[in-house]
């Protein structure tokens, strides 16, 4: 059993909006023609910060709703590509997210947050380059030049207060979102009570 580090997830929003320029497909093919490894790694195919994850451009920074995909046909074609680095699934207890993150280390660094219980933000800072000029501020810059981010919706009935995320020695990221049964209870039982 690998071991892992159990990550804080953030459950209040601490911090302004931070990804304030989307990356747009243009700037992103010109993003990895310049050809570094670790920008590769990270936005590359396969990658849980790739635009181009699901078969579609999709900016890391917008809340995208993987949950209300099957995981089967989502990701049939990244697996029989052998390029996937993520995976999800969902048992009668919670939803369960596993992804890769490349380039993690020691000069890396991954939170998580849950923005008004609605949306889990996945983001990480790139120490690529020491900058000559700390004048800009990253979070109004081309974000993707400091780090990376996926924003996912969440379903309905999670209780999202008990989000668990763990990080293995060998940066696989899994996030457990527990459902609430109560939420499936109630609307089950919602719509007995109307019937008369």
């Amino acid at each position: 059993m690998t071991s892992c580090l159990k990550l804080e997830v953030q459950t209040e929003d601490q911090t302004p909006h931070k990804w304030c320029i989307s990356l747009a497909e243009d700037e992103f093919k010109r993003l990895l023609s310049h050809g570094n490894p670790v920008v590769h790694k990270v936005f590359g195919e396969g990658s849980l910060f790739s635009p181009l994850l699901f078969g579609k451009f999709f900016d890391p920074s917008d809340a995208f709703p993987l949950w209300d995909f099957e995981s089967d046909s989502l990701l049939s074609n990244l697996r029989n590509s052998g390029k996937s680095s993520v995976d999800w699934f969902q048992t009668d207890q919670a939803y369960v997210l596993k992804a890769e993150l490349p380039g993690v280390g020691k000069t890396n660094n991954v939170q998580i947050h849950v923005e008004k219980g609605k949306i889990v933000e996945i983001f990480g800072q790139l120490k690529l380059l020491q900058r000559e000029s700390q004048k800009k501020d990253w979070r109004s810059c081309n974000w993707w030049e400091y780090g990376y981010v996926r924003r996912l919706e969440l379903p309905e009935d999670v209780d999202w207060r008990r989000i668990e995320a763990y990080l293995s020695i060998d940066a696989v990221l899994e996030i457990r979102i527990p459902r609430n049964l109560l939420h499936s209870d109630t609307s089950a039982s919602g719509v007995g009570k109307n019937l008369e």
